[in-house]
């Protein structure tokens, strides 16, 4: 009789023998220490896992270099300002920007946005500019009109003010300072149009009462409301005779009170009132040193979207970014070169207007200026639409419709692209053209590109550029 335990060691010996040899390890794995590594499929969750993220990876990278890409296109477009030689005694081109903290958040995203979208094109043109911020609602409105009337005044306005800000002891400004020692050497201003650049649409809408304040307003702050007389006769009371001690204890609260008077003193009561009401406006006449144009304007598109419940429509906007580049660069390039300029429309609106605009023209005239950026009304934060229930005739700026006077809306014109300048930009982005003047360099490799920055690497347009010597000290070979 047979054995049962040798039947079962042969029987797990021919199983053995039936199975392949494993597939011997790589010997340089082997030496580093590596297991011997079996491929095989991932599971199911990290499917979802590599999908979802690759997918958003891709789809972020994607957006990033087609970002890149809208921006080199308009900075290319540009780019050839900075290369024109300019005489040593003239200063650049100034244009201003104005920039307000957006409805419930901070002035940072406001400048991270300048710095993202507009700022790079300004630098590739080589201009200079100068920035008008706010904080609070009000501070563009009143900073620019103060801008305005100091500008009527150095034009020979009579004003009880002194002028370029100067204090009422006569002490110049570091503003006047500085452009009387530049007169004085001879430094003139880049002839050339200016421009505005506006950011968003509660910046515009400052910026647009602003304008009005400035023009139609007194040059001179209006005088301060006289406090109400107290009409009802007060009875004559009899002064009593306080012992030293209560004389002592009645002066110390006094001697408080006075402190906290001056520590609310030094508190910023906000920006200055404005000179003129938006009713007035037909009633006050024009000054003798308005221009007959106005300086061109540019509205700069700001999406800016708070709340956890529009996170699905935040992360949709933080994938399409470069159409926010985009439409930027467009509105900034056409206020950069200046080359074709056109009035804001003015014309009757009819009740068949976009209904998802939150502005109300429906039969009246509207002018172009009422409705730029209008829909970023709708992203507002909620807490913008409260009242003040300390001081409810308090104007709200950015609650408030865009009151304009014909008079001033007249003037007002905007800087757009020419069909030429949109052809060229539309063969730098095809890679056809380049900056004017200029041929495009040669492509150059990703590998090589890494290994120009971070090896050994010499970039040719950069040898190109270094002096060659010869035998100088004419020795022999």
């Amino acid at each position: 009789m047979a054995d049962p335990s040798n039947t079962a060691s042969a029987s797990n010996e021919a199983s053995k023998a039936a199975k392949p040899a494993p597939k011997p390890q790589n010997p340089a794995l082997k030496m580093m220490g590596l297991p011997n590594i079996r491929l095989k499929l991932p599971s199911r969750n990290w499917l979802i896992f590599l999908t979802i993220t690759g997918s958003f990876t891709g789809a972020l990278l994607y957006d990033r270099r087609e970002k890149r890409r809208a921006q080199q296109k308009w900075c290319e477009l540009v780019a050839h300002i900075a290369r024109e030689p300019l005489p040593v005694e003239e200063s650049r081109r100034k244009l201003t920007v104005f920039l307000a903290a957006p409805p419930g958040d901070g002035l940072r995203s406001a400048r991270e946005h300048f710095k993202e979208y507009v700022k790079p094109i300004l630098v590739a043109a080589a201009l200079d500019y100068d920035v008008i911020e706010g904080r609070r609602e009000g501070d563009v409105r009143a900073k620019f009109a103060e801008e305005i009337r100091k500008e009527r005044r150095k034009n020979g306005e009579l004003s009880v003010v002194s002028v370029a800000g100067a204090g009422e002891d006569g002490v110049k400004s570091k503003e006047e300072v500085i452009a009387e020692a530049r007169r004085a050497i001879g430094v003139r201003d880049e002839p050339g149009p200016r421009g505005d650049l506006v950011i968003g649409r509660h910046t515009w809408k400052e910026y647009v009462r602003g304008l009005h304040e400035g023009w139609l307003g007194p040059i001179d702050p209006p005088p301060a409301p006289e406090p109400e007389s107290v009409t009802a006769l007060e009875e004559p009371r009899v002064p009593a005779v306080e012992a030293p001690e209560q004389a002592e204890q009645a002066q110390e609260p006094a001697e408080e009170k006075k402190d906290e008077e001056k520590k609310e003193e030094k508190k910023p009561a906000g920006p200055t009132p404005a000179y003129v009401s938006t009713a007035d406006y037909p009633s006050q006449p024009l000054p003798p040193s308005i221009p007959q144009t106005l300086d061109g304007s540019a509205p700069i598109p700001f999406p800016h979207l708070l709340g956890f419940l529009n996170t699905p429509i935040r992360i949709y906007r933080f994938l399409n970014r470069r159409y926010v580049a985009d439409s930027v660069g467009r509105d900034v390039a056409a206020l950069v070169l200046a080359s074709q300029a056109r009035p804001y429309t003015e014309g009757p609106v009819s009740d068949n207007s976009d209904s998802d605009s939150p502005v109300d023209v429906s039969g009246t005239t509207a002018y172009e200026q009422q409705t730029q950026l209008a829909h970023e009304e709708r992203d507002w934060h909620k807490s913008v639409h409260k009242t003040d229930e300390a001081n409810p005739d308090k104007e709200r700026e950015w609650l408030g419709d865009v009151v304009l006077d014909p008079r001033v809306a007249g003037r007002m014109q905007r800087y757009v692209l020419s069909g030429e300048e949109e052809a060229r930009a539309q063969r730098i982005a095809e890679g056809v053209e380049y900056i004017r003047g200029e041929e495009r360099p040669p492509h150059v490799s990703i590998w090589q590109r890494v290994w120009i920055k971070y090896g050994y690497g010499e970039d040719p347009e950069v040898a190109k550029r270094k002096p060659i010597y010869g035998n100088i000290d004419e020795e022999s070979a």
